[in-house]
């Protein structure tokens, strides 16, 4: 069976690289972002348009290309995230997370038991064919299911200290459009009131040996980001990297400004 390279990095402190990738619906761009050298994709079930059997195929070319395929769910609940884990998914980010004892009971659906509450519907080409016993499968798939949570309002980072002490919580991934909104300042993601607000998450995550991220939408906001010690860091979406370059060509071709 596969081992989650990024869980593993991550706990060992070094930088993984992700996007957001929840528009196009092709199983080869996970091959794509493996080869461009990216360790990550969340699929995104919030604000794409993904159905499960999507979800399943874009999984399972991810796993076989090298590159951790993580579902952001669209809510908190018990079927979304063991649904998707049974498609596949190597990780969950949980979003819009303000309430600790509604992230707990969450964790534990990530989890067989004695560790959480997850159903056991695994079938053969999920565990490789591995003919392995029950005990030891449901022992390497919890070592190896990445548990994400993300911090997108205000009183998400104010009640930061209680969240994150719930145990089980392998990385955050800020949510920099709607703390910004949250926040008063939407969009100007470079705001002092931004940058106080992620920092004190970072510090936070780091105390308690939780890896601290962000998604951003530039390279420049990235490379910021990555020298401030995000480490689960995300950059760009699959629809934002077509459009850049198809307008980058097009306006140099046509010879536009």
């Amino acid at each position: 069976m596969r081992f989650n390279a990024v869980r593993q990095a991550l706990k060992a402190g070094k930088l993984q690289l992700g996007m957001n990738f929840g528009q196009l619906r092709s199983p080869e761009i996970p091959r794509l972002l493996a080869a461009a050298g990216f360790h990550w994709a969340f699929i995104d079930t919030e604000h794409g348009g993904f159905d499960l059997e999507t979800v399943q195929d874009v999984c399972r070319v991810a796993q076989l290309a090298g590159i951790c395929p993580v579902v952001r769910v669209v809510d908190l609940q018990y079927g979304l995230v063991a649904r998707a884990l049974d498609c596949g998914a190597q990780g969950i980010i949980f979003p819009r997370m303000e309430d600790p004892n509604l992230l707990e009971t969450a964790l534990s659906w990530t989890k067989f038991p004695p560790l959480g509450v997850r159903g056991y519907g695994l079938q053969p080409s999920q565990t490789e064919y591995s003919g392995l016993p029950f005990n030891e499968i449901i022992e390497h798939i919890n070592e190896n299911t990445l548990t994400v949570l993300q911090i997108e309002s205000r009183r998400a980072v104010e009640a930061r200290e209680e969240i994150l002490s719930v145990p089980g919580i392998d990385a955050v991934m800020i949510g920099p459009a709607d703390l910004s909104i949250s926040l008063g300042v939407p969009g100007d993601f470079q705001h002092p009131k931004m940058i106080e607000a992620m920092e004190a998450v970072r510090d936070t995550c780091e105390r308690r040996g939780i890896a601290p991220g962000t998604h951003t939408r530039s390279i420049a906001l990235a490379q910021f980001w990555k020298e401030r010690g995000m480490r689960f860091l995300g950059c760009g979406s699959d629809i934002g990297y077509l459009w850049e370059k198809a307008s980058e060509t097009a306006r140099a071709v046509l010879g536009q400004s």
